[in-house]
Formats: structure tokens, sequence, C-alpha cells
């Protein structure tokens, strides 16, 4: 069974796919926290709400960025990765759609 033809798992494996959202939940979340004036001199309760802030929308962006990920890697055939592509790729597959197309009319 040694099969040359990549699987899904192999598009895309389950730690990149966390490790690609984690990655961005991580960016988000720097990124309130600096736009929230965290690291400047600020009172107790200001910092807490950057954090907490901060950790709302690491949540959100780790689980967008999983589901949007996981729903794109579904789109792809793994068949189709490996297979060459020889014409261009907007053309219609169905010859008849090709013929009626430059037959003249009149």
């Amino acid at each position: 069974m040694s099969d040359d033809r990549p699987t899904r798992r192999d598009l895309m494996k389950p730690v990149q796919l966390l490790g690609l959202a984690f990655g961005a939940a991580l960016f988000a979340g720097i990124v309130t926290l600096v736009s929230m004036g965290f690291f400047q001199q600020r009172t107790a309760e200001e910092a807490q709400a950057a954090v907490v802030l901060a950790l709302i929308i690491a949540g959100i962006s780790f689980i967008a960025v999983l589901v949007i990920v996981s729903l794109l890697l579904l789109a792809v055939d793994p068949a189709e990765v490996t297979k060459t592509i020889d014409k261009p790729v907007l053309v219609d597959d169905d010859p008849e759609s090709d013929a009626a197309a430059e037959s003249p009319k009149g």
C-alpha cells in the first residue's frame, strides 16, 4: 500500500494548523495590549482591562483562524495537489461549450 498521493493530513498536519492559529492569536493579543497602552504606566484597573480584552481578542482570533483554515483545507482535493496542469486554469472542461462559443452565428 505504498500510495504516493498526498492525504488531507499531509497537506496540513493538525499540529501545524494549531500552531498557525496560536501564532495568529498571539499576534492579535500583543497588538491589543500595545494599542491599549498596557506597557505604559497605567493603573491596575486599566492594565487588568487591557489583559482581559487581549485574552478575548486572542481567543476569538484563535477560533476564527482555526475554523477558516480548516474549511479552506476541505476545499482542496489532495489528488489535485500533485497533478500537473497543462491547460489554462479558467478554461471549461466541456469541449461542447468551446465549440458552441467558436461557431459563427448568422
